[in-house]
């Protein structure tokens, strides 16, 4: 990313201040956030903080926030049709020492100090000015709330605002992201709040939220005909978002247990894909066709692979009998660790696979998401994301991808 487009503002401040001038605020429109550059978001999850031992420090060491446009904090929770705290001790409580803390200073217990990964944030953001937070809520697990939020949407939008912008942490965030799975679909739970619900819901978010706020939203990138990108107005409440984040990944894997094996990701159709309009394009493009600007669409990258076991062969299409071992969970890995323990073997529509011993896996690398990003670049995207920040490097590999693909 171009340090010039984000020390602007800060240029401005310090020679308004030194010729004593009074500059109002800038109140940024949903259009202009992305007009102004392309967006690269990554998202941190609250609980690598703690098996996965990963931490705010570990953006900055690994040079990513130097990269990064957008962080979205992974989760809050949807419950009583309100928005709430996922995890208080790791969001705002969880003492960092010195050696720990992202800026070598130490937390305080000093009565209302803050702490844990929102303080972290706050200091990262004091590192890197043009850094924008935003608190995303819902995700696989936490989505069932939504169809409760639905039917009083103003109820839920002023619960969120109210925890968002909280006196103790409201300068760390710079929005808010809804991760609905699914509106008017199935997801870890099936919802029946209807096809208006989610523009209903976004609206009132954006009316409470204003102008002056991030209002996003991560969405199914299931293009299929009569899919789940059609269960809801994704059309109608693209009005009221600065983007969307489009999960154009997890399209297949080891959820299917005997196969066929296929990429997780793959960006576009092929001979043989097990289901039609499961890839990127077949997503994007239908997005568009609701009349969603191609500015406001993200392109989704995992920074982690999907497996199986007991496989037939190395090209995709092959049976399996089971998910592949995984350092967390079976059928699922890490980039870092699967670029050493199953290197890659081949590319497919844009993403690549491995096969090793018994074990397929897909996933992507700096290569193929440099494919990606040339994609997002020829249809207009406004940028890319990504899910999530623990899964790349020491070194920040991917990310670095995405950045020199989006610049």
């Amino acid at each position: 990313m171009s340090g010039i487009r984000w020390r602007l503002p800060v240029l401005v401040a310090v020679l308004a201040t030194t010729l004593g001038l009074v500059i109002a605020p800038a109140q940024s429109s949903p259009a202009v956030s992305v007009a102004a550059g392309k967006v690269n978001l990554g998202y941190f999850v609250q609980w690598g903080v703690y098996q996965r031992n990963y931490h705010v420090k570990n953006i900055q060491t690994s040079g990513s926030a130097d990269k990064l446009t957008h962080i979205n904090y992974a989760f809050g929770n949807v419950t009583n049709g309100q928005c709430a705290i996922g995890d208080a001790y790791a969001d705002y409580d969880k003492y960092y020492d010195a050696a720990s803390s992202v800026d070598g200073t130490s937390d305080t217990w000093d009565a209302g100090a803050l702490r844990g990964n929102f303080n972290q944030l706050r200091k990262l953001k004091a590192m890197h000015p043009g850094l924008k937070v935003l608190f995303s809520f819902g995700g696989w697990t936490w989505s069932g709330g939504f169809g409760q939020a639905a039917q009083n949407p103003a109820a839920f939008a002023e619960s969120c605002y109210n925890l968002v912008e909280d006196p103790r942490w409201a300068d760390v965030f710079d929005g808010i992201d809804v991760d609905w799975e699914y509106p008017n679909a199935c997801g870890l739970s099936c919802d029946t709040s209807g096809f208006s619900a989610f523009p209903t819901l976004l609206s009132a978010l954006r009316s409470r939220f204003g102008s002056g706020n991030l209002v996003t939203a991560a969405i199914t990138a299931d293009g299929s005909d009569g899919g789940k990108i059609d269960a809801a107005d994704y059309g109608g409440a693209a009005q009221y978002v600065d983007w969307y984040n489009v999960m154009s990944y997890d399209f297949f894997g080891a959820f299917d247990a005997d196969g066929p094996t296929a990429p997780h990701s793959p960006l576009t159709a092929y001979e043989g894909i097990p289901a039609a309009g499961f890839n990127s394009d077949a997503a994007i493009q239908k997005l568009r066709g609701k009349g969603i600007p191609s500015s406001k669409l993200l392109l989704g990258i995992g920074f982690y692979g999907r497996g199986w076991t007991g496989v037939s062969q190395s090209e995709p299409g092959g049976s399996a009998t089971g998910p592949a071992p995984g350092t967390y969970e079976a059928g699922i890995d890490d980039y870092k660790v699967l670029k050493n323990s199953c290197p890659s073997t081949g590319t497919i529509a844009g993403t690549a696979y491995a096969h090793c011993g018994s074990n397929w896996w897909s996933y992507d690398t700096p290569s193929t998401i440099g494919g990606k990003m040339d994609y997002a670049n020829q249809q207009g995207l406004g940028g890319a994301f990504f899910w999530e920040l623990s899964g790349d490097t020491s070194n920040g590999e991917l990310i670095t991808a995405m950045d020199n693909g989006l610049n």
